[in-house]
């Protein structure tokens, strides 16, 4: 990503009303990725949707005026989950998909993601392109070549069919009762309705956004409301989607969270019992070393990247493998769908339960997750941290210190100005202690 302007590791990303997520920057943002597509198809046509925030609005009505000033057909999805979008993208043979979302953030933050007519983030290449045209003057085509822009309104209803159609028929989850959590968020209308077709008993929460509460206390950064629902309601598990419904984190019976990196652990695991892993499983720098051992013991190969979804969907492809993910629950199932996706990636979860007779928390103990201490520094603007000779000699300081025994690793958030900060172990005590004292010196650095 180095030299990109506005791209981050997903899309484009900050506080709403400051640049560049403006409405004047939307308009040129959206001429931009017309003409960008236009290359390929002088009739291009690109869908948007958005999540529940109140932004999303305003951003969804400048993004149209400049498709469609740039001679780009607009499809308008409304409050659709992200993993609807790359699908409907591929669905409606559309040369691109719009998300108008900043996923996990709250309220006040908004944000752009784009998928290819493939329904898979962009290549750099593209960003590239995209941002050349930013630079440009916006010239508006002749009028009679203007975009024209349609609602789709079956959308919801081709979503959930879809979702449904990634697990067998005979998937009957008439016997569980489920607690979901939506997060006031772009779920709110499809979740309840895939896991209630498909028979299980539903609690909801978090199904009541008002463009301000997304992500507020609730959904999968904020999972005490969850806990507290299954266990009140003796639910046998809970699910918690982002606001965006790409990422996916559990709750056992017993109140238990079940992180991304468990998740990705039972996945792997029972697929290899199955014989459908198709090849190894690929996390991030920051997937706890518990699941690299695990799945080590069971003869299954692991592979690092760096943080961000599309890096693990690069090395899927490049592998041929079909199964990774991120412990903040951003799983990447290929044989089921193009993306991260919160709902499939659940409905997988249910899948291996009912087949193996297990409950969730029997799933979760084939591995041990190592104490991990994260700490997240908040800067005044992004930058490399071992760009800083103090933070570079601290760091290998600490590594010389946990040896064998344990990791660091210090990474620029790519969605916010955050140096993260997180130290891995076999002593609790040891990396808290390394960690503080590393985001101590990264939050006293200068340049």
């Amino acid at each position: 990503m180095a030299g990109r302007k506005y791209f981050g590791t997903d899309g484009i990303r900050g506080r709403v009303g400051e640049h560049p997520i403006t409405p004047e920057f939307m308009l040129r943002l959206g001429w931009a990725v017309g003409q960008t597509f236009k290359k390929a198809d002088e009739r291009a046509s690109v869908l948007i949707g958005k999540d529940t925030r109140l932004s999303g609005y305003m951003f969804e009505s400048a993004l149209e005026a400049g498709l469609s000033a740039a001679g780009v057909d607009v499809k308008l999805l409304g409050p659709m989950p992200t993993p609807a979008i790359a699908y409907l993208t591929r669905t409606f043979r559309a040369s691109a998909g719009i998300v108008i979302s900043a996923s996990h953030n709250p309220h006040h933050d908004n944000g752009i993601k784009f998928f290819s007519a493939d329904g898979v983030k962009l290549d750099d290449a593209l960003e590239a392109e995209i941002e050349r045209w930013l630079e440009a003057p916006v010239e508006v085509c002749q009028p009679g070549e203007l975009g024209k822009a349609s609602r789709i309104e079956d959308a919801p209803g081709r979503y959930v069919e879809f979702c449904k159609s990634t697990v067998p028929n005979e998937l009957a989850l008439d016997h569980l009762h489920i607690v979901l959590d939506c997060a006031h968020g772009a779920t709110y209308h499809v979740a309840p309705k895939v896991f209630r077709e498909l028979g299980a008993r539903v609690s909801v929460i978090g199904a009541e956004p008002d463009g301000l509460n997304i992500n507020l206390n609730v959904g999968s950064t904020h999972l005490e409301a969850l806990k507290a629902a299954v266990k009140d309601r003796q639910a046998d598990l809970g699910i918690a989607f982002d606001g965006d419904g790409d990422r996916v984190l559990m709750i056992d019976r017993d109140g238990s969270e079940v992180d991304g990196d468990e998740l990705l652990f039972i996945l792997a695991s029972r697929r290899f019992a199955e014989g459908t892993l198709k090849g190894g499983a690929v996390g991030t720098l920051m997937t706890n070393l518990g699941v690299e051992l695990a799945l080590a013991g069971l003869g299954i190969d692991f592979e690092r990247v760096k943080v961000g979804d599309r890096y693990v969907m690069e090395r899927l492809v490049a592998n041929n493998w079909v199964l990774g993910g991120e412990g903040s629950g951003h799983m990447v199932i290929r044989d089921c769908t193009s993306t991260g996706d919160g709902i499939i990636s659940a409905l997988q979860v249910l899948l291996h339960i009912e087949r193996s007779g297990q409950t969730l928390a029997e799933l979760r103990k084939g591995m041990t997750l190592l104490p991990q201490v994260m700490i997240n520094v908040r800067v005044t603007e992004r930058f490399d941290p071992f760009s800083r000779e103090d933070i570079a000699a601290a760091v290998a300081s600490a590594e010389s210190e946990l040896g064998d025994s344990g990791r660091v690793l210090l990474r620029a958030s790519g969605t916010e100005p955050l140096i993260r900060v997180m130290t891995e172990g076999q002593n609790e005590a040891d990396i808290r202690r390394v960690a503080e004292k590393l985001a101590g010196i990264v939050e006293n650095s200068t340049p």
